[in-house]
């Protein structure tokens, strides 16, 4: 936590940030046709990958959570199947399989040559009003500011094509996953009904464009509230903690 300058155990309202940003993706997914009603709880869209993860999130004046995303940090002798990605469809097919988990122990292999973290970055979701704003990129370029600021790191993601994502991410400086000189191609996830990509993320790589918007940026998530649900703790392989960051 030596990294952020204003870290507050704040129980209550970290897990009211907690549930809200659930319920946040639980409405964008459903009015995306992600997920029905019957995939929700209590309107709230639940992942265990959400336990342990940092959330960045975009929330107003009255803490309402307007934007979210997730990153969740692993120790290099993590395993594929120990992975998010591991339960895509295209990493369970017959055909791309076995290729997506060579390219994907990769990535693994590379943040262990250059002694970084690994990462799993997903759970993105907008409110609609946000979408095609300014917010919208600051927050994705907020997740290579945030990434930074933890070390640094070796970055991967599935990403929806739904709202040109896909492609927006790409343009700050996401890559596809390739085997063997070829690029692992774009799939179907029945799961969410939409077309999905997977990507990499270099966390000193990104669109050179951008690099005073990510600088900016780091030094505004250093002075940001960062929640915690108790005292912080710093644990081995990653910290359990929860980052928000406020939108004008």
């Amino acid at each position: 936590m030596q990294f952020f300058h204003n870290v507050q155990p704040m129980p209550d309202l970290y897990q009211g940030l907690f549930a809200n940003m659930q319920r946040l993706r639980g409405d964008v997914y459903l009015e995306d046709g992600a997920v029905q009603a019957k995939d929700l709880i209590d309107g709230r869209h639940f992942l265990d990958i959400d336990e342990g993860s940092w959330h960045l999130l975009v929330v107003d004046h009255a803490d309402r959570v307007s934007g979210c995303m997730r990153y969740r940090e692993y120790s290099h002798d993590v395993s594929f199947p120990d992975l998010s990605v591991s339960g895509s469809p295209l990493a369970e097919s017959e055909q791309w399989g076995p290729k997506v988990r060579i390219a994907v122990e990769s990535e693994i292999a590379l943040s262990r040559t250059l002694l970084l973290p690994f990462l799993e970055i997903g759970g993105w979701a907008l409110r609609e009003e946000v979408r095609r704003t300014s917010e919208a990129l600051r927050m994705a370029l907020a997740s290579y500011s945030l990434v930074r600021l933890l070390g640094g790191g070796v970055a991967i993601s599935t990403v929806t094509r739904r709202n040109c994502s896909a492609s927006i991410l790409r343009r700050l400086g996401g890559r596809s996953l390739n085997h063997a000189q070829s690029e692992v191609p774009a799939y179907y996830d029945h799961r969410y009904a939409c077309e999905m990509e997977l990507l990499k993320f270099y966390s000193w790589d990104p669109n050179p464009r951008y690099e005073s918007w990510i600088d900016e940026l780091t030094r505004e998530i250093r002075s940001t509230r960062v929640l915690t649900a108790d005292a912080p703790a710093v644990h081995k392989n990653y910290l359990r903690a929860q980052a928000a960051t406020s939108s004008d």
